[in-house]
């Protein structure tokens, strides 16, 4: 980072549901909750990674996303070594209560340690789908 760019910008804080936050199920997981990192702007997937409930607080707390590495069993803030920072907009909780989804404005690169946007930029396989909505004739007037 050039002197002239100075230091990032800090997080803003969450607005937060102490109700939704207690209702999150770290104990099927063994402390952890799967946290999938969507993209604010256009919803691309960008990452999944684990918080705990310390993990999920900081985030919240700072506007920042924060993570707990399974491997390094640590704490860590995306963006702090490559600079390539989450400013989290919004933590959505599932319907079981033991996955979230984080949305975020990704700056720099992307959100992969690879240099990619996404980590998911591998396609296993792809096909054609089936359409879920199928054009529903209007009746003339």
């Amino acid at each position: 980072m050039s002197a002239a760019a100075g230091p990032a910008p800090e997080g803003v804080a969450l607005e937060v549901d102490e109700e939704l936050v207690g209702a999150v199920d770290f104990a099927k997981g063994d402390g952890l909750v799967p946290a999938i990192v969507q993209d604010a702007s256009d919803g691309t997937v960008l990452t999944m990674a684990y918080m705990d409930a310390e993990a999920l607080r900081r985030t919240l707390a700072t506007g920042r996303s924060w993570f707990f590495s399974r491997s390094r069993q640590e704490y860590w803030q995306k963006g702090e070594t490559s600079g390539d920072r989450q400013y989290v907009r919004e933590v959505r909780l599932d319907c079981d209560g033991d996955a979230l989804v984080v949305l975020v404005d990704q700056h720099g690169r992307g959100a992969c340690h690879t240099g990619e946007h996404s980590c998911f930029f591998r396609t296993i396989g792809s096909g054609p789908g089936v359409p879920v909505h199928v054009p529903v004739p209007v009746p003339e007037p």
